[in-house]
Parts: structure tokens; sequence; C-alpha cells
């Protein structure tokens, strides 16, 4: 038992937010594995509320070029609320995020013309070749959304376990009527992240930082 907590605790560590892929495109063998592994989540009596829309080749690139006209263009309608705001140490930590990633690529603080272009990575998938949209069923409500979140963070070690890097992206699911017409997904489905994933560019400086993790005593409330 030992050995597995450590393999799934090496998984937990090594998984970071990849923002550069290579441009190859990784196996459709090794997709089907991530999603049937994700699959494996629990959920509320077993209902798996979650379908997963992936893109490959020159359809990676259709979507690309579309969700830029989109935010382009449209007005963000997310199918979920967005955070009212981040109070205390949650927006400390939102902080810390941003500032690490703007250091690591040589962005100013005050450069803000900068910032906001690298902001638009988000949504040319920071150049994956891959990325897959997380749908859920409507009527689950917000139950199957958080259902929805463990196949999410399945999805994602079991792509650090095959070597695959990925990112979770809830800044597409803010133009959700776009995406579903993109892909011709039924009103019925809330779009709930995109998961941009790939080969990691390991060279690229938007990979070289880690964020921090919040202490025991932070999380842990202990009783009894």
């Amino acid at each position: 038992m030992t050995d597995q907590f450590d393999t799934l605790r090496g998984l937990l560590d090594a998984r970071h937010s990849c923002r550069a892929f290579l441009p190859g495109p990784v196996e459709d063998e090794v997709i089907a594995r991530i999603v049937q592994a994700a699959g494996r989540a629990p959920s509320w009596c077993n209902a798996q509320p979650w379908q997963v829309t992936v893109t490959r080749g020159g359809e990676t690139e259709r979507f690309r070029r579309a969700l830029l006209d989109a935010v382009r263009n449209d007005t963000p309608s997310p199918d979920l609320p967005w955070p009212e705001r981040y109070p205390g140490a949650h927006g400390a930590r939102r902080r810390e995020c941003g500032l690490q990633l703007y250091e690591a690529v040589g962005i100013a603080r005050e450069d803000r013309a900068a910032r906001a272009e690298q902001s638009m990575e988000n949504y040319r998938l920071f150049g994956a070749p891959h990325v897959a949209i997380v749908h859920s069923e409507a009527a689950l409500g917000p139950y199957g959304a958080m259902d929805t979140g463990g196949f999410v963070t399945a999805f994602m070690l079991a792509a650090t376990a095959l070597g695959v890097g990925s990112i979770a992206q809830a800044s597409v699911a803010a133009y959700a009527p776009f995406v579903r017409a993109h892909f011709d997904l039924p009103e019925t489905r809330l779009i709930l992240c995109a998961i941009s994933f790939g080969r990691p560019d390991p060279d690229h400086p938007a990979n070289r930082f880690r964020t921090t993790r919040a202490a025991l005593d932070e999380v842990l409330d202990l009783r009894g």
C-alpha cells in the first residue's frame, strides 16, 4: 500500500499546468487510455455525468482560430457563474501564480500590454496539438459539475503518468454558447472547462516554475 501511495504522490507532485507544448500529436491509443482511466473517477450514484470532446490535427487548428475570433467579437457567457472574488489567502495564491508566470516569461509587473498578450495564450490553447472540451449534463446541476471535476483531475494525472502535459482552462468555458455551437453539442450540456494537452516543451520558460501548496494546517481541520 505504501508503494501505491508513493506512486500516487509522485504523480500529484509531477503534475503541473503545462503552458507550452511540442507540436507532435498524442497517439490515439494514449488519448483513449487517459480517458478510460479518468472514467474511473467517483460520481454520485455512479451517474458519470462527464463527456469529453477531443480535437486532433486540423480540428484543433480550426477550433483555435474560431475561439480567438469569438474572444475578439463575443461577450463572455459562462454556463457556471464566475467567482465573485478571491478573498484572503485565495487571492494571494492567485496573484502569486500570475507573478510567477510573468517572471518566468520575462514580463515586467507593470507591463500591462505584455500581460494581456500573455493571457491570450489561453485562447491559443498554449499551442497544444489537442484540446478536450469537458461537459456535463445540465439536469445534474452543481453536483454533476462537481463530479466532473474529479474526472478532470483524474484525466490530468493519467496524462502525467503517460508523459503528456495538460492544463485545465476555465477561460475557454467563458464562451460556452460558442463552444456548443462549434462542436454541435446539445443545449443540455454544460461547458465546464477545456483541457489543452500534448507533449510538454521542457525548454519553454512558461514550464519552468511550479506553484506552491498550502500548508497542512491551512487545509486540515481535525476534530475529536
